[in-house]
């Protein structure tokens, strides 16, 4: 009978214990690592896990030469381009790529692929995934004990990724499209910079009553870029002061302009002010 106790006993602090043992956090082996870095306008993330030297041989043993390498430890190392960029010389579009690399005595490869679920329910790693794959550059360092991605020498038009362990660097440049990007985004923003003066105009034609200042700011509108609105709100404040002629002349522009925008929902207030401005 005591025996039987002493099994329940045991049994019952065994599984009072069990879900503190399941919280139980201890370091992991290659413990998860995540590197951000902005290149001019691009964003470059690395998602890996991060291997230990732990007093191994590397080179030729934990990794061995001629033999495709997942770059990394548990599931495929990731790389994601916020923009197109390109790597070495290939182009490489906006996305989330595997990294993998082939380590030689005489040279590395560094490969992008589009299977990003290499090694996970034992997917083999195959060359016609390959998005890029160019060679690499490698540099004696220093011992480092962690597999550690860097991106280092980062300037508006790319930078170099550089993988460091044990006591080698493999580096390949990536290149942006920054300047292209930011012309983008300028002509973006200076493509609209035409309505605010607009709106100004309209609120001191309609609520101030206040018509050489709607006239000074349309003006300014229309001298960023002409526009059928731009025109029409002109025409409106000319006509307002009396100026029919040449309200009816910048009604005309816009006429023009407007049956050129699907947007021209001023349309039959326009045809309107040409045929009544004779």
């Amino acid at each position: 009978m005591r025996i039987l106790l002493c099994h329940v006993t045991l049994i019952a602090a065994l599984t009072i214990a069990s879900p503190a043992m399941a919280q139980l956090e201890l370091p992991a082996p290659s413990p998860a690592a995540k590197l951000t870095q902005r290149v001019g306008l691009t964003d470059v993330t690395v998602d890996y896990s991060s291997p230990g030297v732990k007093g191994r041989t590397v080179w030729g043993e934990l990794v061995p030469w001629g033999t495709i390498w997942r770059t990394g430890a548990n599931a495929a190392t990731k790389i994601t381009f916020s923009k197109d960029v390109t790597v070495g010389d290939k182009p490489v579009p906006a996305g989330t790529y595997a990294i993998v690399t082939l380590p030689t005595q005489k040279g590395w490869t560094f490969i992008l692929s589009k299977a990003t679920d290499l090694w996970s329910a034992g997917k083999a790693y195959d060359p016609k995934d390959d998005v890029a794959r160019v060679e690499a550059k490698t540099t004696a360092i220093p011992h480092r004990e962690r597999m550690t991605f860097i991106v280092s020498d980062a300037a508006d038009t790319g930078a170099s990724l550089d993988l460091e362990w044990e006591k080698l660097r493999i580096s390949v440049p990536i290149g942006t499209h920054t300047a292209k990007q930011a012309l983008a985004n300028i002509d973006k923003e200076l493509g609209g910079a035409w309505r605010p003066h607009l709106a100004a105009a309209r609120y001191m034609m309609d609520t101030a009553k206040d018509l050489p200042k709607a006239l000074e700011y349309a003006e300014k509108s229309i001298a960023i870029q002409a526009t059928w609105f731009n025109n029409w709100v002109k025409a409106d404040i000319l006509h307002r002061q009396g100026k029919k002629a040449d309200a009816r002349k910048f009604a005309q522009v816009a006429w023009d302009l407007g049956n050129k925008d699907p947007s021209f929902f001023f349309k039959s207030d326009v045809e309107k002010a040409l045929k009544d401005w004779k």
